[in-house]
């Protein structure tokens, strides 16, 4: 090698190398995509990061990290031909050779350096950009429609959604640049040391045949057969990986269940079922751990033996040659070398064969959790005008999952300043109606014209306090502010105690009781103002005294709101003008309530 001119070959060689992968990526990804299954998925999870507006980013990104894997084999290339000039200079003991190629070595060392230092920041800062783009899309994919609650109407439901988006997340991105710049790496080595250990091999006899070439036709036929071996050996991988992922998620939703219902299960004593439950599915998880240690073993146990076998072969070829003196010492140690880089690159798919396997196995589980939220936006969807005056329901029929009617041909108009109470035996379906008017429930037909958006707001019998500050969880679902009224808001609701703990950063839900926590809720919608409340037995957890003052306390506030409550106790009456009474086979009955002296503001159509 003529290293005063490297540095001008170098650059040819990485131009040519660098346009021709580019072209070889485009037409693998197209046929990937057009004519394999997880070829397809994979473009239907991650198009949109390359091929979106702000796509040449992540692109020039790419490029770079191409550019520097080309730069990873030209290094490797430079190296092998330093090592035969290397041993060479000490095999003819030419001191002046020796010195000459020790200081080559110290400018490509730094060289590689430099390169390895790039190459990791490249590589790092794009899977940054591509976890956070792929993470926003899917939250965004789960939220939009609230699939997050709508899929459970679904066969497709995807289990550990939680799971899906964070963890498979950073594996997917993670596998699928290491797998498909180890591939590049490889295909390249394979061509440009095939060419060195051909222009190295010499004629081979066996049997009394010569083969001329022999070294390289023997590592194509060495990898081969082993490479065939090893996929057999390696494929159940694939489904006890995908089944690994299911069940350490299933096991780890268990015990985050365990801490969110923590006190109920305390009085229940349930400490026993809940030990059962827990350690059955962790003996799933071990269970599967164990069939993917003895498959890994043989895998694992047979590449290892391979590997091995491979490092002493072609000393044992290129001997004879060196001791004819056909060959020197810097030539065996380049054969050995680009052997080495030959096998190895043949070898890429057997060694990487488990990691294929958990990215496929991530692929089938970012598809099925797209799937969910695609068979979801399918769902049905009430037909909904926004009306900021009134809650107007026509002909809403609300069925079960199998079909059951529940309320058939609902009718009324609810004007600003009016109430109304639903009522009804036990699972007759009064908060059904409730999600039917909310969008949340599917099964439903009519038409429904309702204020929208941040004026309407929906009180649940459990409120969601999001961990955070107290003050965050006031605003709840709007962002929190320093306004002056907060602290009068609480004194309202009669949570004075909780006014210097405003800007306390804790888990709320668990540290207040049910009753302080839905008079908290109280406390949001006095912040919120909404024209439109509905309140799914909203004061269940306060007594007759308290759910007075709360109720007191919004119809003083929002006189001009229209007020929708569901409950079962008698005392509610006294709030509500109206009652709706939802009675068995879909039937319901709409009538005024004289206890109540509030204007009417209703008219059943």
């Amino acid at each position: 090698m003529e290293w005063n001119h490297e540095l001008i070959a170098s650059t040819i060689w990485l131009a040519r190398s660098f346009l021709l992968s580019l072209a070889g990526i485009v037409l693998a990804i197209a046929w990937l995509g057009r004519f394999t299954e997880w070829g397809r998925q994979f473009k239907r999870i991650t198009a949109g990061f390359f091929l979106s507006s702000n796509g040449v980013v992540p692109l020039a990104w790419l490029a770079g990290i191409v550019f520097m894997t080309l730069f990873s084999v030209r290094m490797n290339i430079l190296f092998s031909y330093w090592y035969n000039g290397f041993y060479n200079a000490m095999q003819n003991l030419d001191a002046q050779a020796f010195w000459r190629m020790l200081a080559i070595f110290v400018a490509l060392a730094a060289v590689h350096v430099a390169r390895a230092l790039a190459d990791f920041f490249l590589r790092q800062a794009f899977l940054v950009r591509w976890r956070t783009w792929l993470t926003r899309t899917l939250i965004d994919r789960w939220l939009d429609r609230q699939a997050y609650y709508r899929s459970r109407f679904v066969s497709a439901e995807a289990d550990n959604p939680d799971q899906r988006i964070q963890q498979d997340v950073e594996s997917f991105v993670g596998n699928t640049l290491s797998l498909s710049m180890g591939l590049l790496d490889a295909v390249v080595s394979l061509l440009a040391f095939t060419l060195i250990l051909w222009n190295l091999s010499g004629t081979l006899a066996i049997l009394g045949h010569e083969i001329p070439r022999a070294m390289v036709f023997a590592v194509y036929l060495y990898v081969l057969v082993a490479t065939l071996f090893a996929v057999r050996i390696g494929r159940p991988l694939i489904r006890l990986n995908f089944l690994n992922e299911q069940f350490v998620a299933n096991f780890r939703y268990a015990l985050v269940r365990l801490r969110e219902y923590a006190e109920s299960i305390a009085f229940y004593g349930g400490e026993t079922v809940e030990k059962d439950g827990l350690f059955r599915r962790f003996a799933a998880v071990i269970t599967n751990v164990w069939e993917i240690i003895f498959r890994s073993l043989k895998f694992q146990g047979f590449n290892l033996a391979i590997s091995q076998a491979a490092v002493v072969f072609p000393f044992v070829v290129q001997a004879p040659r060196m001791f004819a003196k056909q060959i020197t010492l810097g030539d065996v140690m380049q054969t050995a070398q680009s052997f080495g880089q030959v096998e190895s690159a043949l070898s890429f798919i057997r060694n990487s064969y488990d990691s294929f396997t958990a990215l496929r196995a991530v692929i089938n589980r970012l598809g099925g959790f797209l799937d969910a939220a695609d068979a979801t936006a399918r769902l049905p969807q009430l037909h909904t005008d926004v009306d900021e005056t009134r809650l107007a329901v026509d002909a809403l029929t609300v069925s079960s999952p199998v079909g059951q009617r529940l309320i058939s041909q609902l009718q009324f108009d609810l004007r600003r300043g009016a109430s109304l109470l639903i009522r009804g035996r036990s699972g007759i379906g009064k908060t059904t109606l409730l999600r039917a008017l909310a969008g949340l429930w599917p099964y439903v037909e009519g038409k429904v014209a309702l204020p929208t958006g941040g004026h309407a707001l929906f009180l649940p019998q459990k409120p969601y306090l999001p961990v955070g500050t107290l003050r965050e969880a006031l605003h709840y679902p709007c962002q929190a502010s320093d306004r002056a009224d907060v602290e009068a808001v609480l004194h309202a609701c009669q949570l004075a105690h909780l006014v210097p703990l405003l800007d306390v950063q804790d888990d709320w839900s668990n540290r207040l009781s049910l009753g302080e926590q839905q008079r908290l809720a109280i406390g949001r919608v006095l912040l919120n103002r909404p024209v439109l409340l509905f309140l799914d037995e909203a004061s269940s957890a306060l007594d007759e005294g308290l759910e007075f003052a709360m109720y007191d306390v919004l119809s003083r506030a929002l006189p001009d709101s229209i007020l929708v409550s569901v409950g079962h106790r008698s005392s509610l009456s006294r709030f509500h003008r109206h009652v709706l009474d939802i009675l068995e086979e879909g039937q319901w009955e709409l009538c005024a309530n004289m206890l109540d002296n509030a204007p009417s503001n209703i008219e059943k159509t």
